[in-house]
């Protein structure tokens, strides 16, 4: 098999990279491990940045969501039983954020790739990425029991931590930045309408607590728990329980409960690995980098790489001119490391250390009132919550 990229993953990345490159007229082969309904199924990210929104929209992917998605104005932030509330376009200049979850997303650009686009090929592990250092890259796969390869120009790794493309560049070339938190999320979606209209953000002395969404019907919620905390160890009552602890505030507003469909605990990390290219391999978002979801950055900063990658690509073959390949790990990087910085002070600011001290706990709300009585503090926020715009 041969095409110009190959794109290993089929994720929300992978799916947008082929989508950019077919709209000009780039060929891309894309090989996903897993099957479709595995991929169409997966629960992920929900929280779309305005510059996501717009280029979903620009590669025809954008219509479901237009119709379906949950257009949000602002975030709600609690702390000592109050609320405040973040507004998003008069801080911004009309910015908004859509809630539309990642497997919607997947299912999108899947039906415009298997339509319109080239080879998508599931249940296609990688086994290896070899000779991207020369002129004549490969992927390695195995497909329906039987080895393959796929030869092409570029290799594009959007297969997340664990996939075999990161492990492609010599360790020796190889920068990482990490850090691990001592917490975990335990979230739950739950069929019961969302007991308020936008996410709400909750500071509290038992923890953080986060009210999201999937849809008008479905509620996703999260608490704060200890890190290696086990999903099953929390019955159903214990955890509502716990929600209305932490969102409790003065003005008598009610958390509604519903039945809980799934229960599940993600752990909270920052993770960067540098640079994101070698030779002609470029990693592109969970391959290349990690962030607690606090800021709901992750999906966003993986569309920021295929997004700069695509134009890249483009560049070269309208130019011959491989500069912005050449810059693209740099450029990639630039809003990777404000991502980083944003996720770590929401999640800093709003999550209680097992270790905190008085002064500590005293900070993190002077650093809320300090968002919730200046301008300038809060359009920092909205401005990063939005999105950094893509270069």
């Amino acid at each position: 098999m041969r095409t110009t990229v190959g794109i290993i993953g089929a994720g929300p990345a992978g799916l947008l990279l082929a989508r950019l490159l077919h709209t000009a007229g780039i060929e891309s082969v894309v090989l996903e491990s897993r099957d479709r309904e595995y991929v169409e199924r997966r629960q992920r990210a929900g929280v779309l940045e305005q510059g996501t929104v717009d280029v979903l929209r620009a590669a025809g992917a954008g219509a479901r969501m237009d119709r379906e998605g949950l257009r949000h104005d602002g975030i709600e932030l609690r702390f000592a039983r109050r609320r405040y509330r973040v507004d998003f376009p008069a801080l911004t200049g009309g910015k908004s954020v859509m809630v539309y979850a990642q497997t919607e997303v997947c299912k999108d650009l899947i039906a415009l790739q298997v339509k319109e686009g080239g080879p998508l090929v599931f249940g296609a592990e990688a086994l290896a990425v070899r000779g991207v250092d020369g002129e004549r890259p490969h992927v390695v796969f195995r497909h329906e029991g039987r080895e393959d390869v796929l030869e092409c120009d570029y290799v594009v790794g959007c297969d997340g931590f664990w996939g075999v493309a990161r492990k492609a560049v010599p360790a020796e070339l190889v920068r990482v930045y990490e850090r691990t938190y001592p917490f975990g999320w335990l979230g739950i979606l739950a069929d019961v309408p969302p007991s308020h209209d936008e996410l709400v953000y909750a500071h509290h002395d038992r923890g953080f607590a986060l009210l999201s969404m999937r849809s008008p019907a479905v509620s996703r919620l999260y608490l704060q728990v200890p890190e290696g905390t086990d999903a099953d160890a929390w019955d159903d009552d214990e955890i509502w329980r716990e929600l209305e602890r932490r969102f409790e505030t003065g003005d008598g507003w009610r958390l509604e409960r519903g039945p809980v469909t799934q229960k599940s605990v993600t752990p909270m990390r920052s993770h960067v690995q540098e640079p994101m290219r070698y030779g002609r391999l470029f990693l592109a978002g969970d391959a290349a980098h990690i962030v607690p979801p606090t800021g709901a950055k992750g999906l966003n900063l993986a569309v920021g790489d295929v997004v700069t990658l695509a134009r890249a690509l483009t560049h070269q073959r309208e130019t011959g001119s491989a500069e912005l390949l050449d810059s693209y790990s740099e450029t990639c990087l630039r809003r990777v490391w404000q991502a980083e910085r944003f996720s770590y002070d929401m999640t800093t600011l709003l999550h209680r250390a097992p270790d905190a001290t008085a002064f500590e706990d005293r900070l993190q709300l002077a650093r809320l009132e300090r968002i919730a009585t200046s301008r300038a503090a809060a359009t920092d926020l909205a401005e990063a919550y939005t999105g950094f715009p893509f270069e």
